[in-house]
């Protein structure tokens, strides 16, 4: 099917509502990729060490993980439009106040405002659209968000590294602005406040439970390798996390009104797509991280052609995608992500080939290669993990998923940034390049074992 057709399908009152949506779709989806290429450039204006700027992705997406059960209870209860609404002013508030930063501590903070807004933004604008769009046109309305999904990741890099070379990094921020007043603009015109006659009432301990776990996680793994902080302060905060995570756990076997009932675990294809894509996101999210501060701190390349390097990476997810449905029937779900966890933590290890002399066009097929191979494992493993939910348990163990999604690229991203630190220190400031074919190595790894988990998938699941 084509995509004209689709669009033309959506008919004129519900189109104003999907562009609104498309909106927070693409601001979302820009903001979690034109960073990556700025990131030395903020180092050098913050005078920070740039391999200790990875709070910089981690506070904005751990954020967005933390707040994503909120997004549908907040919805609910104050109506779609209200939410909606109020996360595009935060966003677009954050983002001024992120491009007005002065110090890293200021930017972190409002990483963290950002990340409370995006957290909303997606989640709520799908809702919306499930509530306000009947279902002959709701295809067609996923399409189109879908499109400016696409969009953000494809010109983020690219856009980041041209701005910061014509301007400063300040404008990867405040890009923002325009497209936020846009959407605010629309909002009360395109979207009615629907919202739920009786709303249950929020699990605020479990709510807790989850941030103190994710954040104990991340931030454990972050600071293991810094110096500031003390290695028992790392490993009191990783205890934490996992203790808060047990609990959680009695929590949802015990609680009526629980975020996320242990029910949902009963499902034995869910429970492994759910452990899947918790480890096998690891180093698959880190790599557009890692990769554009190897190309920039490592082999001194500038951040227009670092950006221009990850377009090869999107192009191959975009290739990627009418393959991986015919792929997953003729082989099986089993088979498909047995082998490709293997190939892609290859691919991640592989990049310890790549070096400052490597040709451009080598440069770009492995890219794309890694692209490809990234694509069809994200998305066999979202399909696999959701494939056998009942209807009353969909929603909820969507919003679960999303949640590790993000958790698993805030654990990613730190542990990529412990392990270039790591080894920085062992090989020295000298010896740089090393330092990140040694981390990209370990992420590699980490990703084949991801295979054992996807073993246990039986084989006969099918497409």
């Amino acid at each position: 099917m084509n995509a004209a057709p689709t669009h033309q399908g959506l008919q004129p009152e519900f189109r104003l509502l999907a562009f609104l949506v498309s909106i927070g779709f693409f601001m979302q989806a820009l903001d979690t990729t034109i960073v990556n290429t700025a990131i030395p450039s903020m180092a050098l204006h913050l005078n920070e060490n740039p391999l200790r700027m990875h709070g910089v992705v981690v506070a904005y997406v751990l954020t967005v993980a933390a707040c994503i059960p909120l997004s549908g209870w907040l919805a609910d209860r104050f109506g779609v439009r209200n939410t909606y609404f109020a996360a595009i002013i935060i966003f677009t508030l954050a983002s001024l106040g992120c491009g007005l930063s002065n110090t890293l501590n200021q930017l972190l903070f409002f990483r963290v405002i950002q990340g409370i807004g995006g957290a909303l933004l997606l989640p709520v604008g799908r809702l919306a659209m499930l509530k306000l769009i009947p279902r002959s046109q709701f295809l067609a309305a996923m399409s189109l968000m879908s499109l400016a999904g696409l969009i953000g990741p494809l010109i983020g890099p690219t856009l980041g590294g041209w701005l910061v070379e014509v301007a400063t990094w300040h404008w990867v921020f405040l890009i923002n602005i325009p497209m936020g007043l846009l959407g605010m603009l629309v909002t009360f015109k395109a979207m009615p406040n629907a919202k739920e006659a009786t709303v249950k009432t929020f699990d605020f301990s479990g709510f807790v439970l989850l941030v103190i776990a994710m954040v104990g996680l991340s931030l454990g793994i972050e600071h293991l390798t810094n110096r500031e902080y003390s290695q028992w302060f790392s490993i009191g905060l990783l205890m934490a996390g996992l203790v808060a995570a047990a609990v959680y756990a009695y929590h949802a076997h015990t609680h009526q009104n629980a975020l996320f009932r242990s029910h949902l675990f009963k499902n034995k294809i869910y429970s492994i797509g759910i452990l899947g894509n918790f480890f096998a996101r690891f180093g698959g999210n880190a790599v557009p991280f890692i990769l554009p501060l190897m190309l920039q701190v490592a082999f001194g390349f500038e951040p227009f052609y670092t950006g221009l390097m990850m377009i090869p990476l999107v192009l191959g997810s975009l290739f990627s995608k009418p393959i991986i449905r015919p792929m997953i029937q003729k082989f099986g779900y089993r088979n498909v992500l047995l082998t490709n966890t293997i190939l892609v933590g290859a691919c991640i290890a592989s990049f310890a080939l790549t070096t400052a002399e490597t040709p451009n066009w080598i440069r770009a097929i492995h890219f794309f290669i890694f692209g490809i191979l990234n694509s069809l494992q994200f998305v066999s493993m979202n399909t696999l993990t959701l494939k056998d939910l009942s209807q009353q348990d969909a929603s909820s163990g969507n919003s679960f998923l999303s949640m590790i999604m993000m958790l698993s690229m805030s654990i990613g991203v730190a542990l990529a940034g412990t392990l270039i630190n790591y080894f920085t220190q062992q090989f020295g400031s000298d010896h740089l390049t090393r330092a990140f074919h040694a981390a990209f190595i370990c992420l590699g790894c980490i990703n084949i074992i991801t295979a054992l988990v996807f073993s246990r998938i039986p084989r006969n699941v099918a497409a």
